[in-house]
């Protein structure tokens, strides 16, 4: 009996999990400032520079480390083990690559409209209606890869892991659009 090879393409999860770890530094490294700003006032350097007042910084920091640095270490999870799980590589890269790079692009324009004041004032709904719009696009993105990949898996089952993987899309989708 010969067992049967699988090659799998780590450079997504890569990307997402070097992705985690800076967002994570950043996230937190803001949060220490506005921290700071609560504990010491003479932190709060507002009457200089506005953008870094603690009312711009809050939404940052808790923007920062769900979405960019918790965000991004699922998607590193879930890139890393969907194809092991389900015997198939991905069935998009391509598509994989655009989630991953709107992911940034997000967190970015995230950052700097929050820090502008730009917000819609509602907790962790935060973002504009056009960061809004890209986070759908995005999020549609992932959902392609996943379900196309479960789609086109080599295993007759599905383990637990990708039945929570799936409910994670849809729920996600279905409060951001609620929301």
């Amino acid at each position: 009996m010969q067992l049967e090879k699988f090659i799998y393409d780590n450079r997504l999860p890569k990307w997402f999990a070097y992705a985690t770890l800076f967002w994570g530094l950043v996230g937190m490294s803001v949060g220490l400032i506005a921290a700071l700003q609560l504990a010491f006032p003479v932190f709060n350097l507002s009457d200089y520079f506005p953008y870094f007042s603690f009312g711009r910084l809050r939404p940052v920091h808790t923007n920062a480390v769900i979405f960019a640095f918790v965000g991004n270490g699922i998607f590193t999870a879930v890139y890393y083990s969907m194809p092991r799980l389900l015997k198939t590589p991905m069935w998009s890269n391509t598509i994989g690559k655009i989630h991953f790079w709107g992911w940034q692009l997000i967190i970015v324009a995230a950052a700097v409209t929050l820090l502008m004041g730009y917000t819609q004032a509602k907790e962790y709904a935060e973002l504009e209606w056009p960061i809004d719009i890209l986070i759908t696009v995005i999020w549609v993105s992932y959902a392609i890869v996943f379900f196309g990949t479960v789609g086109t898996r080599k295993v007759k089952h599905i383990y637990v892991a990708n039945w929570f993987y799936g409910a994670f899309i849809i729920t996600v989708a279905l409060l951001h659009l609620v929301n």
